[in-house]
Parts: C-alpha cells; sequence; structure tokens
C-alpha cells in the first residue's frame, strides 16, 4: 500500500524485490508502508496506534504471507509490553476484561496493577479501568476452601456452614432488591434469633439509621430516588476461611470486596461511579447442645467495614456514591489515603491504620 491506501505499481514492487536482493543503498522502504497499512487499521480499531508507530519492523526475508503474519505478530508483542489492556479489547475482552482470575485462595501479596486505572468507566463497560474488570461475577468471585470435619461438625455440616455463610453475603450483599433498599429478610433469617443484641442492632438500623446502628455495616443497599446501580453485575473478590471456635462452634471468616457501579436516578444520566465495599464478617456455627441459637443459623461475632464512594459522614443506611460534579475539594479526608482494590491488608490492619477518622481518599475507584 502507498501513502494513500493505493496499490504499489508492480515496476516500482519489481524494482524494490531486485534492489533489495543487491543490496542497493536507496531501496525503496516497503516495509514502512506495510507498517503504515496495520497502523491504519488498528487506528480504526483501537484509536491509539503510537505503539505501533514505535515499532521498527525487521525486513522482509521470505514469501509476502509470511512477512505480514511476522509483522503483525511483533507489533502485538510491542504493544502487549506498552498497554496489554488494549490487546485484550482487541480479542474480545473490551476494557480488559477477558478470562476472569481464578478465584483468591489465599491473601495476595501486592495490590492489583494500575494500568488501567486512566480509562474510564462506562454504561456499556462499568468496570472499564478498574481491576474489577477480571474479577468474577456474583458469588463466583467467593472462595470457598475443601471442607473437613471441625469442631461438632462432621465434614458434609461443614460443608453446608460455608455454604449457608457464603448464602448470606449473597442476601446481604448481592440480592437485586436488597441492593435496591428492600428489608434483607432473607439474610436477617440465617442470624442467630436469639443473639439479642445483634436482633436489636438489626431492628434499630432499618428503622432509624444512624453513626452507632448503621446498617451498611452488614448490608449494601442504595436509595433508589438518587441512584441505579448499572446492569445487573456486581464484581467480587474475596474468599472464606474457617477454623475451631469457642466450644467447639466451627467459626467461618468471610472477607469480600464488591464493586458496585452506579449512575444518577434522572433519566439520560450516562456518567458511572463506582462504590467499593470490603466487608469482614465473622460468623460463628454454633453447637445447638451448647449455645441457644436455632438449626441453619449462625451467631454474628464481629463485623467491619470499608467503604469507597459511599457517603462520607452520610448515616442514613444508604450507600450515597458521588458523582464528579458533587465532589468537594475544599473538604479532604481526614484518613489515609487507601486504594480499595488492594487485598493485600487485613482488615484488622486497615482499621488500624484508619484510626478514628471518618473519610480518607482513595487513589482510585
Amino acid at each position: 500500500m502507498g501513502k494513500d491506501g493505493e496499490s504499489i505499481p508492480d515496476d516500482e514492487w519489481e524494482r524494490f524485490l531486485r534492489d533489495a536482493e543487491a543490496g542497493t543503498k536507496d531501496a525503496p522502504e516497503e516495509p514502512s508502508a506495510r507498517a503504515r497499512m496495520v497502523a491504519r487499521r488498528l487506528r480504526e480499531e483501537s484509536g491509539r496506534p503510537e505503539p505501533w508507530r514505535s515499532h521498527q519492523p525487521a525486513r522482509r526475508q521470505g514469501g509476502k504471507g509470511w512477512y505480514v503474519v511476522g509483522l503483525l505478530f511483533a507489533g502485538a508483542l510491542l504493544v502487549v509490553a506498552l498497554d496489554p489492556g488494549r490487546v485484550a479489547g482487541w480479542f474480545g475482552g473490551g476494557d480488559g476484561e477477558s478470562a476472569p482470575l481464578a478465584v483468591e485462595s489465599k491473601r495476595p501479596d501486592q495490590p492489583p496493577p494500575t494500568e488501567l486505572a486512566a480509562h474510564r468507566p462506562t454504561v456499556r463497560q462499568p468496570f472499564r479501568g478498574s481491576p474489577a474488570a477480571q474479577w468474577a461475577d456474583g458469588t463466583a468471585g467467593i472462595g470457598l476452601p475443601e471442607a473437613r470435619a471441625t469442631g461438632w461438625m462432621s465434614k458434609g455440616q461443614v460443608t453446608q456452614a460455608l455454604e449457608k455463610s457464603r448464602d448470606f453475603l449473597a442476601a446481604s450483599s448481592l440480592d437485586p432488591g436488597v441492593l435496591r433498599g428492600k428489608r434483607p429478610s432473607k439474610a436477617i433469617a440465617l442470624i442467630n434469633p436469639h443473639q439479642q443484641d445483634v436482633q436489636d442492632y438489626l431492628a434499630t438500623a432499618l428503622r432509624a439509621p444512624s453513626r452507632e446502628d448503621d446498617p451498611l455495616l452488614l448490608f449494601s443497599r442504595f436509595k433508589e430516588a438518587k441512584v441505579r446501580l448499572v446492569g445487573d453485575v456486581v464484581k467480587t473478590r474475596g474468599r472464606i476461611t474457617y477454623r475451631e471456635g469457642k466450644r467447639g462452634a466451627v467459626e467461618v471468616t468471610t472477607d469480600v470486596t464488591y464493586v458496585y457501579p452506579s449512575v444518577r436516578a434522572a433519566a439520560g444520566s450516562d456518567e458511572v461511579a463506582r462504590t467499593i465495599v470490603r466487608r469482614e464478617v465473622v460468623m460463628s456455627w454454633d453447637d445447638p447442645a451448647k449455645i441457644v441459637i436455632e438449626s441453619g443459623t449462625f451467631s454474628l461475632v464481629s463485623y467491619k467495614v470499608d467503604t469507597t464512594n459511599g457517603g462520607c459522614d452520610t448515616f442514613d443506611g444508604y450507600l450515597t456514591p458521588e458523582f464528579i460534579a458533587e465532589r468537594d475539594a475544599s473538604r479532604p479526608g481526614d484518613g489515609p489515603e487507601v486504594d480499595p482494590y488492594d487485598r493485600s491488608t487485613s482488615m484488622d490492619t486497615r482499621m488500624r491504620e484508619a484510626g478514628d477518622a471518618e473519610c480518607g481518599a482513595a487513589t482510585r475507584s
């Protein structure tokens, strides 16, 4: 192809082959013309040909078909090095949403990479520019350990306890009705009704939420009058572990990060804001011979939450994401900077670092 996309004349092509074979100094640079052809096509597909322009293709050393394939392959390697997310998009991954990562089986030793952070989310690609683009959907992103007989439970009973623990996470943080602000009845039904202090907290938090009685410690809820979730996918990453607890109970710890994309409720709104919630909930599946408890329920041991863009100093019982026009640059957070996607730090450490601060600054969303 020539500079304007026209075919190279046969006489010029023959002269190129003849001069190249003879090693003539001024042989025409046909390889660069081929590079322009590939760059033009990639510009139409991806909007960013710069990595290709920085690549100097090797000289043609065989048949024309081999050369074109070789150029595409070499160029792809270069672009992977410069912008791996864009290459994933060429092959069906959109914004880096290629195959999901393997389920988390242990605490990672570092935060996820930040290469794609500059890409803004859209209604069609709400997880664009986020590590969550490669996380699994819903409960598929919550890893379950292998069951073994523990405490008062057999292996089969532990399996059921782990599955019901995950059911609680689904009912409290993934259920579409609960996300729209409805009462989390299925989740509450899994909590020991004889644990009076917890039942009092639940009743007060859902009736008259406050700083002291905040339902968001356990549940994810958005006010439909203000925002609506984008699509029906919540990205998750986390795991469930267990050990023998007090009085032979099976103590289950869940540590999961949820990513919720939303837009304003007003018709036609298309600015996507992400709310990121990391919760650690510890449940005790108690021996009914030792603890007053209903079959199929657990006792709450502890619960912690760390929220990004869910509302700072807001305690109305709903997650309240802010959009660009609503952000107040004059109101800096009083806590440390936090990467909400970093799961290499335990929740205990995260809480200690935050101290008494109510609001911090997230390094990305």
